[in-house]
């Protein structure tokens, strides 16, 4: 038969006191954590999300920009414009991604830039379609050269020779220019007003004189006939509403194949 263990006494109360307060405490202490580890992940989730949302073109825009001399404003103006930022786009024409270059210009392009094979590649797609406005821009100034990135520079020319362009092509390049002024002191580029210039005669890029391109430039650099130059000087102004300013390239920087 067991033993029948003796009620506790006064004197063991303190430490049975003591011994529940501490087990009440240790479940407390362990409810609190239990509770607070989530409640401490979902207060991290704002700091994490920024990272998330990160711009992923950033870096293959700077270094167009920097590579080709053309305003980064105007590189991610262009790219909404074209693609809305969808890397895998493919327009009814065929031209494909983020700056919708058609499949023949692209061939051309990454050829003489040594750039990949896949024409949706971000970094290569950015790089191509900024060689292609840096090549149209010197060769048909601006803003003509938004026109024929947008119709291309057989189309363009043809509006050179008298025929109208396509509403489209009017409407992207109005809405083109005054996104690259507005945007001119948010990029890498000094901004000068052109006072004493008429617009029609500004450019939007000021060559270097002691810039040396490269030997694949000089297709894009081919010289135009006098008539069609003139015309250029002529008849920008039914493309686009007059010009505020212009960019200005950083001293010393020329295009690098």
């Amino acid at each position: 038969m067991r033993a029948r263990r003796p009620p506790p006494s006064r004197h063991d109360a303190p430490g049975l006191l003591h011994a529940a307060r501490h087990m009440a405490l240790s479940l407390f202490c362990g409810l609190f954590v239990a509770t607070a580890l989530p409640m401490t992940a979902v207060a991290q989730e704002p700091a994490i999300a920024p990272l998330s949302q990160h711009d992923p073109f950033a870096a293959h825009i700077s270094e167009a920009s920097h590579r080709f001399g053309v305003p980064a404003a105007l590189i991610r103006a262009v790219m909404r414009q074209e693609s809305a930022g969808d890397a895998r786009a493919v327009s009814s024409a065929g031209a494909r991604g983020l700056m919708q270059i058609m499949p023949g210009t692209w061939d051309d392009l990454r050829a003489r830039w040594s750039l990949g094979a896949d024409p949706f590649d971000p970094r290569d797609n950015i790089l191509a379609g900024t060689a292609y406005l840096r090549e149209l821009h010197d060769r048909f100034g601006s803003p003509g050269f938004l026109a024929a990135y947008n119709a291309g520079p057989a189309r363009y020319e043809a509006y050179l020779a008298g025929r109208p362009l396509p509403a489209e092509t009017r409407a992207y390049v109005a809405a083109l220019a005054p996104l690259a002024r507005g945007l001119a002191t948010a990029s890498p580029f000094a901004f000068a007003t052109a006072t004493a210039i008429p617009w029609k005669d500004a450019a939007l890029f000021v060559r270097q004189q002691d810039r040396v391109p490269p030997a694949g430039f000089a297709m894009a650099n081919r010289p135009l006939s006098n008539a069609v130059s003139a015309t250029i000087v002529r008849d920008v102004s039914g493309i686009v509403p007059p010009s505020a300013g212009l960019f200005v390239v950083r001293t010393g920087e020329g295009i690098k194949p």
